[in-house]
């Protein structure tokens, strides 16, 4: 298959182009169209030129096309799934999954309603607020999951009235590139460009002066480096960064009934997501049959080629990354005990098998880092209190749990944990409806949700001496 980039309602080749490897293989899958700076600025100013004409399109409108890129996604979900696995990793069934999830996010974020609202201020004034679509915003999306990801994004983007400028990793570029080829004839020309780079343009793009939001999903050390580029025009950002989300699990918890919930947690996407549990805190109490629990699980995961009939877990998705969480693992047997896992099967790829590290604490790199991977440390406690502090006492806030059959004492540690979701017997569930995003270093800004809509508009604020009746 030829891949393109969409600008300016034209599929065209880029300046350059370099190999997409297949992570399962290693071998290349495709190769990739890279744009230059000068189609970069091309898509900008189409962008720019477009905007204009499709803020002003009736949102209704507006609206039936979030429902005609719905129906385009379905009709070919199952193409764009194998792709999604052959670039990714994933097993395809979790790649349906992400493709399902886009579709849905547009049909249930074309219902949502940007309405003017009257309010009274009492001194004599009618005032009016109002949301404006912001113009040129930037995607930049991550690999781990470039539907899902975009489904965070693109459907606000579009429904408020902005054009967009959307650019996968350059690891996972292919299925968002054949993504855009399927949806050129149903926008405008300029609405919706897509770009893919060499990991060169991300600069060029986060300091453009015509782009007026960047919404980031990716490292945090990255987001640092956009909101220093979007400093100099003072552009919004949505930031939805790192996490090292950890997970409290008390000690009248039964071991048998949770560690499925708890491994599901921590190592769908082979732990690649940014909202699995990274550090899993058990009380003391029960801490042996967890970590037997969680050990017999990780025996039993099925580790291959997406397609591969029974796959449970694929490959990590990149070289560096594989190799950054090897390095973390072996750092880990230093100073924790290696119960299940921990090693590499006999064949290409990107391949490690889920990992429980026991007996191990703060002050290592497994449990103070983000691994992003398929490793989980098991850290023991004795004390609610201690606890919650170790668990708190971490850059990162993006998401984290509490798990208990006493929901009151659940509850009363779940509202002091410093994060931006907190489940109670669960692991933070996604949901299109439902805000999502974190605190302290995990990010700024909300995606998902009403709140995820207006994110992508500004606040415009009109008044007039109140009329005498």
């Amino acid at each position: 298959m030829t891949f393109r980039l969409l600008i300016d309602g034209q599929l065209v080749a880029g300046d350059a182009s370099s190999p997409v490897l297949n992570p399962a293989t290693e071998e290349v899958l495709a190769e990739c169209p890279r744009a230059s700076e000068a189609q970069l600025n091309h898509a900008v100013a189409a962008a720019k030129t477009a905007f204009p004409t499709w803020a002003a399109t009736p949102i209704d409108h507006r609206r039936d096309i979030l429902q005609a890129i719905a129906d385009r996604v379905d009709a070919h979900a199952d193409e764009l799934a194998r792709l999604l696995t052959q670039e990714q990793g994933k097993p395809i069934d979790s790649a349906k999954g992400e493709l399902w999830f886009l579709a849905h996010a547009f049909r249930s974020h074309a219902a949502y309603e940007i309405a003017g609202e009257v309010m009274s201020n009492g001194a004599g004034n009618h005032v009016e607020l109002h949301r404006k679509p912001l113009g040129v915003v930037a995607l930049v999306l991550p690999w781990n999951f470039p539907m899902a990801l975009l489904a965070f994004k693109l459907p606000f983007a579009l429904l408020a009235g902005n054009t967009v400028i959307a650019k996968p990793a350059p690891t996972t570029p292919l299925t968002t590139l054949r993504l855009g080829e399927l949806l050129a004839d149903l926008l405008p020309a300029g609405v919706l460009n897509v770009i893919a780079d060499d990991n060169d343009l991300g600069d060029a793009l986060t300091q453009h002066p015509d782009i007026r939001k960047v919404s980031f999903t990716g490292s945090a050390a990255t987001g640092r480096k956009v909101m220093a580029n979007a400093s100099a025009t003072l552009k919004r950002l949505s930031l939805e960064l790192g996490g090292n989300d950890a997970a409290i699990v008390l000690d009248d918890a039964n071991p048998k009934e949770v560690a499925p919930k708890l491994f599901a947690s921590a190592f769908g996407n082979s732990g690649q997501v940014c909202i699995a549990i990274k550090r899993l805190y058990v009380h003391d109490a029960i801490y042996d049959a967890m970590c037997a629990e969680l050990a017999t699980l990780a025996d039993a995961a099925v580790v291959g080629d997406g397609f591969e009939q029974g796959t449970t877990h694929g490959p990590l998705q990149n070289k560096a990354q594989f190799e950054r969480v090897l390095d973390i693992l072996d750092d880990a047997r230093k100073s924790g005990t290696v119960i299940a896992g921990g090693t590499r099967p006999d064949r290409p790829g990107y391949f490690l098998r889920p990992t429980i590290v026991r007996d191990i604490a703060e002050g290592t790199r497994l449990v103070d880092e983000e691994q992003f991977g398929p490793v989980l440390p098991v850290i023991r406690f004795t004390d609610d209190e201690d606890v919650l502090a170790r668990a708190n006492n971490s850059p990162y806030g993006l998401g984290g749990s509490i798990w208990s059959p006493d929901l009151a004492r659940a509850s009363a540690l779940a509202e002091r944990m410093d994060a931006g979701t907190v489940g109670i017997n669960q692991h933070v569930g996604i949901d299109a409806d439902v805000p999502f995003g974190g605190s302290k270093q995990s990010g700024i800004g909300t995606e998902l949700g009403k709140e995820g809509l207006l994110e992508f508009t500004q606040l415009k604020v009109i008044s007039s001496p109140r009329l005498a009746t």
